[in-house]
């Protein structure tokens, strides 16, 4: 093994893919539950925040890529959880927002969600979890609030 590669125990990426999944299980329990996916719970999650918003936006927020926003925004829609409309100066701008019903599935699962967060920030303790989001955002060459 080359001297300069960090063992797989240690390697960030690896590191990092065991924590997503770490993450990703709980909140993957309580999404069998509503019909959606994690892109989707993110993508709803995202427009309750912030309120509508382009899809280029969006899909940035989101941390989707592009094409994949197009076609859960579709979803979303299909399933009576968003609405999609375009810009009216500019009609290849589409604009996402959420629905009473998609706002209702973010009312109805953010308690169990906090909940999860909150077993995180317990595992690691408060700063320590504040920590290492500021750390992960310093990694993210897009990151905003």
């Amino acid at each position: 093994m080359s001297k300069s590669l960090p063992t797989t125990a240690r390697s960030l990426p690896i590191a990092l893919i065991r924590a997503r999944e770490g993450v990703m299980a709980p909140i993957r329990e309580m999404l069998s539950e509503t019909g959606i996916t994690e892109q989707q719970w993110r993508v709803l999650r995202v427009l309750a925040e912030f309120g509508p918003m382009d899809t280029k936006t969006l899909a940035d927020r989101s941390s989707l890529l592009f094409p994949s926003l197009t076609r859960i925004a579709a979803t979303l829609r299909d399933k009576g959880l968003v609405t999609q409309t375009r810009d009216e100066n500019d009609r290849r701008r589409q604009f996402v927002e959420i629905t009473q019903a998609g706002q209702r599935i973010i009312e109805d699962y953010g308690p169990q969600a906090a909940l999860i967060v909150a077993s995180f920030k317990d595992t690691l303790g408060a700063e320590d979890y504040e920590t290492l989001l500021d750390l992960l955002a310093r990694l993210d060459p897009g990151a905003h609030d």
